[in-house]
């Protein structure tokens, strides 16, 4: 594995484990100055959190979320560029992807799309 693969394999493994601990504290230095986040819902097109201050804000505020629990079920990474799959389940239930891009260890991009009832 590269450089970069390893990087990015790093950065969305931290990603990853801020969610499945509820550890909003593990996102603070992932997150790229000029970050783009879009969400799955609502629709058609989801959400769009723009920089650092609302992707970390957006992204804790999930982490926290006590009515819902993520699981990843699977991570393949390409170079600078990793998708998860994963399920949330509690308050809402439906499975879903993020295409993401890490540069210089930070997420820069995270397009979320989602299976959702």
């Amino acid at each position: 594995m590269n450089n970069t693969m390893n990087d990015t394999a790093t950065v969305i493994d931290q990603f990853n484990a801020a969610f499945r601990e509820r550890a909003p504290e593990k996102l603070v230095d992932l997150i790229a100055d000029d970050c783009v986040m879009e969400g799955t819902g609502p629709a058609p097109d989801g959400n769009v959190w723009t920089g650092y201050d609302e992707c970390l804000a957006g992204w804790q505020g999930l982490a926290t979320d006590d009515t819902i629990r993520f699981e990843v079920e699977h991570v393949d990474v390409d170079g600078d560029r990793a998708v998860i799959r994963w399920r949330v389940t509690g308050a809402e239930n439906y499975r879903g992807v993020n295409l993401m891009r890490v540069r210089d260890r930070k997420i820069v991009e995270a397009l979320g799309y989602g299976k959702r009832p």
